[in-house]
């Protein structure tokens, strides 16, 4: 049993606390992880908000990076010494999805079977499976993929959760590849990794839209060669007219990625692409959310796909590697997705500012 200091949420809209936790030995198919930097997602918000279900206490904390310590008798693909970035669908090898080859869809991932607990025993919740703002975290082995060891990891962590998300949107669900255009609705750290997805793949035009200047701003570093102020103008006709530009022809973007998870930017979206073109809804949407009235004739006429993007579709042994080799290559800015460096104590403070629009990701160091 390990006795380290962690970030929990006691109660729904309470202020998160920085209290004592208790971490068992890993068991069986389990690892125990040293935790060197884990970012603040706003799915953190929404679990101490209650957005995500009543399962409290919370250990908050989820995309991360650290060191593996130590791992049960029988796990075998990540040893002690190890560097990991933590993921939060470890597959499980069994099912239907990962049987025909498609583990990046499994419908039975797992997490760590014991519980890390308060000291009077209450077990914790931990996010995502993970709860990574602690010193010391238990997961599933399978929630653990090595990656190059010299690798940052405040930046390198962040490819756990939004990073990824934003970035196997456009790669992994959207197919987006050279030759193709993009919009990508919504600039916030998932959105903003879409666009720096779409311009590693040579995708031209990558068309950032967005209410807020400094997020467009923001995005244009990152790749994005128009951008779109949708307070201002239509998205959906600016989206029409930059394409058309670009070809002759074009009645929209090849790949529209949605990265607010709302019905009104979803029906931008869907009338913003080119015939046969592709939808991907990354952004979560609130259960209370339905898809907009849109006719019939309208979703068969425009041909093409309508998809949602699961974690990016990701899987994570084959593509965090990756991804960590090309930040390596300096071909992938991670370090721009590090606004600022904070202590564990500082999570409550990050979540204000995640209001204001100045930050793409706040990073708790331990």
């Amino acid at each position: 049993m390990h006795e380290v200091q962690g970030v929990i949420a006691r109660g729904k809209g309470q202020p998160v606390e920085l209290t004592t936790i208790h971490v068992p030995d890993p068991g069986p198919g389990e690892a125990l992880v040293k935790v060197q930097a884990c970012g603040v997602c706003h799915t953190d918000l929404h679990y101490r908000e209650g957005g995500i279900n009543d399962d409290f206490p919370f250990l908050l904390g989820h995309e991360a990076a650290g060191v593996v310590e130590a791992v049960g008798d029988d796990v075998t693909d990540v040893a002690p010494g190890d560097f990991v970035v933590l993921n939060w669908r470890a597959v499980c090898g069994e099912c239907r999805a990962c049987k025909r080859g498609e583990p990046q869809y499994c419908f039975a991932t797992h997490n760590a079977t014991q519980k890390m607990t308060l000291p009077d025993g209450t077990e914790l919740s931990p996010a995502l499976g993970i709860g990574a703002f602690a010193e010391k975290t238990l997961v599933a082995a399978g929630q653990c993929t090595k990656v190059d060891e010299s690798a940052r990891p405040a930046a390198v962590g962040l490819l756990g959760c939004g990073v990824m998300a934003g970035i196997g949107a456009a790669i992994n669900t959207g197919a987006v590849t050279r030759g193709k255009s993009v919009a990508v609705i919504g600039c916030g750290g998932v959105g903003v990794a879409a666009i720096a997805g779409s311009a590693l793949a040579g995708a031209s035009p990558v068309i950032a839209v967005d209410i807020d200047p400094k997020k467009l701003e923001t995005a244009t570093r990152m790749g994005a060669t128009h951008t779109v102020d949708s307070s201002k103008v239509d998205p959906v006709e600016e989206i029409k007219r930059i394409c058309a530009e670009t070809y002759e022809g074009a009645e929209g973007a090849d790949v529209v990625v949605e990265a607010v998870g709302r019905p009104e930017t979803w029906k931008q979206a869907f009338y913003a692409r080119d015939l046969a073109g592709t939808v991907v809804l990354v952004g979560v949407p609130t259960p209370d959310m339905t898809v907009p009235e849109i006719p019939l004739i309208d979703v068969f006429g425009r041909g093409g796909a309508l998809k949602s993007s699961w974690y990016g579709d990701c899987l994570p042994s084959r593509d965090f590697p990756m991804l960590v080799d090309l930040y390596q290559q300096g071909r992938l800015d991670l370090d721009a997705f590090v606004t600022e460096e904070i202590g564990i104590g500082d999570v409550e403070a990050a979540f204000d500012k995640m209001h204001g629009g100045d930050v793409l990701r706040s990073v708790v160091i331990l």
